[in-house]
């Protein structure tokens, strides 16, 4: 019996998720041979879709798995909000060493219990930067500006007490509302930046690196827990590829994107370690709310992963 495996994404052909969801598909059919059959819906967007609905296909079996940010599935596993601390992880080091760790294993636990996915693998979803229609450089800059954030409630407070005025936009009406001045900022890595052509409305592009975005690997539990051994290691196997890969790619677009950009004008504005600390100070009390919903095990394990780098 041939066991069918589709897996869905929302971006275009040069996308790093896009990229890694062939290696992942070609892995499975690499590692089961004829017992899969594999397809990959590229973009959902282009049938009419929003990106958001991949979960909601995934979850009702319509697709086998996707790839989606953490922070859309907070209000159902609210662990998840550890990936979304403000200028708190340092860099991409720090963070795998998050997503790889005990807290990683921990959190896929929680999401399969609690929903319907089983979680294979995290994603690099690019350091995250701000881009708007004029320089900000500290927090008084971005004072009633509009702002388009991830829907999720504690990136909109964070971004509140940077005195934005936050917008929940799905992505695919992202670059309209730019372009069309519907937000006056946006906040993304730079490969979305380039690939959805933001920087031609927001010229000028802030590398906060306010966070490390984490997209979830998720595939319907139910047809994960019926899959034969065979294929379920093949997927397995698939993944772990398919993630190497991906973080790679998402690396590279850091460089590749933004020398594009500042060649086409953009002005990438680099903080100083001043006023990074001015963007960290603003939001510190949001941050530290949110941490405080958390069980203090939980911080404790976030950081122990964090200190794992130096050891």
């Amino acid at each position: 019996m041939v066991t069918k495996i589709t897996f869905g994404g929302y971006q275009g052909d040069n996308s790093v998720h896009t990229r890694a969801a062939r290696i992942l598909c070609e892995a499975i059919k690499r590692e089961a041979g004829d017992a899969v059959e594999v397809t990959f819906d590229q973009n959902i967007v282009a049938r009419g879709h929003k990106a958001a609905d991949l979960l909601s296909l995934t979850e009702a079996g319509d697709l086998s798995g996707c790839y989606f940010s953490s922070s859309y599935l907070a209000d159902r596993v609210p662990e998840l909000g550890l990936f979304d601390q403000h200028f708190v992880v340092p860099d991409r080091a720090h963070a795998y060493a998050v997503l790889d760790g005990a807290l990683g294993a921990w959190l896929a636990k929680e999401v399969e219990a609690r929903t319907g996915y089983t979680v294979l693998g995290y994603w690099d979803n690019g350091l995250r930067n701000i881009s708007a229609n004029h320089p900000l450089r500290q927090p008084q800059d971005c004072e009633g500006l509009k702002i388009r954030t991830l829907a999720n409630e504690d990136h909109q407070r964070v971004f509140r007490a940077l005195g934005f005025d936050p917008m929940k936009i799905d992505v695919r009406d992202l670059p309209e509302a730019v372009r069309n001045g519907t937000v006056d900022a946006q906040e993304n890595p730079l490969t979305n930046i380039y690939n959805f052509d933001l920087h031609k409305t927001h010229r000028h592009i802030t590398l906060t690196r306010h966070l490390l975005g984490v997209a979830i690997v998720l595939f319907n539990k139910d047809q994960v827990a019926a899959w034969p051994d065979n294929i379920r290691q093949a997927v397995q196997t698939a993944v772990a590829e398919a993630t190497k890969a991906q973080r790679r790619f998402a690396e590279d677009d850091d460089t590749t994107c933004a020398e594009a950009m500042a060649k086409d004008g953009v002005e990438l504005i680099e903080l100083t370690a001043k006023q990074r600390a001015m963007f960290r100070e603003a939001t510190r009390d949001q941050v530290a709310a949110m941490r405080a919903r958390f069980n203090p095990d939980l911080i404790d394990m976030f950081e122990s992963d964090l200190k794992a780098v130096h050891s």
